[in-house]
């Protein structure tokens, strides 16, 4: 149960896969921890902006859309400053009324107040004259126009960067789908499935929402950032000089938070794949869990993980939150000291009040964007992790390319190996010099302890691996010359794990041979009993069944797969404890029907059942990667050896 599960179990993914993954060895839930930190974020996303070349014009397009949107946006506020003054000047214009403008700034300073004279001697005030409104309704016009252009660039923006993103994670998926069709079988042996599931699906979907939510925000708040910048400058250096001294200050206190909030949401991650890691457990277990009583144990180890991760939850979502409040905090500071300079300044007649106003604005606008790229980091780590684990995938070492001309179809499957040497582990020996014959037609039983050798003696057969020394041969080619797509279409295999797909029993069996008709299908069903069961069930051979087969019993779907085989009309048929699933009456029905199958066919079947085998043409007794021992079955009954003394030790007990 969960409660001995190792603290190891509990490592990020990204540690997880440097150490090398193994059959079950996998993460919680089978997957990666999505938001984990990236090891190499700037040559990873390189080579994720790199792919994106394909989409350059349009990448183009995005940046030009929001320079031009950006542009808008920012002068927007300029604009409507030069309102302000239009408003303020009228106002000003009509207490003039009598007098000139000089005139009145004269009778300003003979009162001793200068201020006030310098401010007026600055501003466009024409004496006697009131508010233009239809210069302030053509300023407000221009102003609603410039953020109408500018919203409607920033949509066309958002609508082409969409395109940008769903192309390149569209090209992606297919390259992932691609390559895991040219990897060899001892890749995935050496990754747990859930953890391919996890890269192929959560950290690709990772990449996609990375990339829509940072590329166009981050892309807009630098262009931001660089256009406000450039207006203050414009509208006041020295004013633009105590904004800038604020930016310091954000970046420091962001980044202090950045990094208490990114360990925990590391022990967030942590936390969450080991919650997930018990509860997926329990559900699976769900029987045993019953059977044995330990429910009060897995809900005191669910109560005890869920509040680890509620605190570690807790402390991560509440520390990230500081960044907002304290930005806007600094944000507000800096809006006082412009507000109480900018209105010295419009005092002494330096600035016009359209542009205090405009740089209040600019300044409140400043300080937004840096917020949201601050905010941003972690979600790129997060997206550049995912991308990491993509590469990995992509980059793994393929199966050879295969160049031969088709296999023509036919052959009367006569298997020789010829001093086949084999393993998994360079310091690990497991086939050394292996010699045997199967001619057409015989059937060829495998039996042995647990890690013999038996199921790699089928695997080498199919070119899951390719021998490491000698050769295999079939019909008189070499194997290794063989496209392995020939050479499996010419097998057929019936696994002691049944798979089926999700769909109807009748599609279950046509996978064996998709152009296959509907009266060959009923007679490969009939042939293997599922005939007999089928009619039981609501709609026949229509009944749609899941991966699961749940709505089958075991057996039953062991004999779909055995009929899947027999459509495929093999000139090699292996069988590897193809009817471990079946009860006795339906094992001797369908040995019967393998008999038939096996007709001027080669077939291997693997067996720990041993009364399974009896007839079989010649048995091969392995131990250790080697045959000890092969012959009939009344041969090896009476030469007293390694057989015997399996066979022994399954039936004493029924003889005694």
């Amino acid at each position: 149960m969960s409660a001995t599960r190792p603290s190891g179990a509990t490592m990020r993914e990204t540690e997880r896969v440097q150490v090398g993954g193994g059959p079950g060895r996998g993460g919680p839930m089978g997957g990666g921890m999505v938001g984990q930190k990236s090891m190499t974020f700037l040559p990873s996303s390189k080579r994720l902006l790199a792919r994106m070349r394909p989409e350059r014009v349009k990448a183009v397009a995005v940046v030009l859309l929001a320079v031009l949107s950006v542009g808008l946006t920012v002068t927007g506020p300029r604009i409507l400053g030069h309102a302000t003054d239009l408003i303020f000047s009228g106002v000003f214009g009509r207490q003039l009324a009598g007098t000139t403008k000089a005139g009145a700034v004269e009778a300003l300073r003979a009162k001793g107040d200068g201020r006030l004279a310098d401010m007026l001697s600055r501003m466009a005030v024409v004496p006697g004259r009131g508010v233009d409104f239809g210069a302030v309704g053509r300023v407000l016009t221009l102003v609603l126009a410039v953020y109408v252009a500018a919203a409607l660039l920033g949509w066309l923006q958002g609508y082409i960067l969409n395109d940008v993103v769903q192309s390149t994670v569209r090209r992606m998926r297919g390259d992932v789908e691609t390559k895991l069709n040219r990897l060899p079988l001892s890749y995935f042996d050496k990754q747990p499935r859930g953890e391919l599931m996890s890269r192929v699906t959560n950290d690709i979907d990772n990449i996609s929402q990375t990339l829509q939510q940072t590329m166009s925000q981050l892309l807009v708040s630098l262009l931001t950032v660089v256009g406000v910048l450039a207006m203050m400058v414009l509208i006041s250096p020295t004013l633009a000089l105590v904004a800038l001294v604020t930016v310091p200050l954000s970046m420091l206190v962001t980044s202090q938070i950045m990094k208490r909030s990114q360990g925990l949401f590391i022990s967030q991650w942590r936390r969450t794949g080991v919650l997930n890691a018990h509860i997926e457990e329990t559900f699976t277990g769900h029987a045993l869990v019953k059977v044995f009583g330990r429910q009060a144990e897995v809900e005191e180890v669910f109560d005890r993980e869920n509040e680890e991760l509620f605190k570690a939850s807790f402390g991560a979502q509440f520390v990230s939150g500081l960044i907002m409040p304290m930005m806007m905090f600094i944000g507000n500071i800096n809006y006082v000291v412009i507000a109480v300079l900018g209105g010295l300044r419009v005092a002494s007649g330096t600035m016009s009040l359209g542009d205090v106003q405009a740089f209040i604005q600019y300044s409140r606008q400043f300080t937004q964007p840096l917020t949201q790229v601050a905010s941003m980091v972690n979600l790129l780590q997060s997206g550049v992790a995912s991308a990491e684990r993509v590469f990995e995938l992509l980059d793994a070492v393929e199966e050879p390319v295969e160049l031969v001309e088709p296999l023509a179809k036919g052959g009367r499957g006569e298997v020789v190996f010829e001093h086949v040497s084999f393993r998994y582990e360079d310091d690990q020996p497991l086939i050394e010099d292996l010699s045997l014959v199967a001619r057409p037609g015989q059937t060829i039983a495998i039996v042995g302890p647990t890690g013999a050798g038996k199921t790699t003696l089928v695997n080498l057969i199919m070119r899951f691996y390719d021998v490491d020394g000698g050769r295999i041969t079939l019909d008189g080619v070499d194997i290794a010359t063989m496209r392995r797509g020939d050479l499996r279409g010419m097998t057929g295999m019936v696994l002691q794990d049944t798979w089926l797909f999700e769909g109807t029993i009748r599609d279950n069996i046509a996978y064996g041979r998709p152009d296959a008709s509907p009266e060959e299908i009923l007679e490969a069903a009939r042939a293997t009993f599922v005939d007999r069961f089928v009619h039981n069930l609501p709609d026949g051979y229509d009944t749609v069944v899941d991966e699961e087969g749940s709505s089958i019993s075991a057996g039953e779907r062991q004999l779909v797969t055995i009929a899947r085989a027999f459509l495929a009309d093999p000139a090699l048929l292996i069988l590897d404890e193809a009817t471990s699933s079946v009860d006795t009456r339906t094992e001797l029905l369908v040995q019967k029907a393998m008999a038939a199958l096996r007709s001027d066919r080669t077939s291997f079947v693997i067996a720990h059942r041993l009364s399974t085998i009896r007839d079989a043409d010649l048995i091969l007794v392995m131990e250790a990667g080697a045959i000890v021992e092969q012959g009939t079955h009344d041969e090896l009954l009476v030469s007293d050896g390694a057989y015997a003394a399996l066979y022994n030790s399954q039936f004493a007990a029924a003889v005694s």
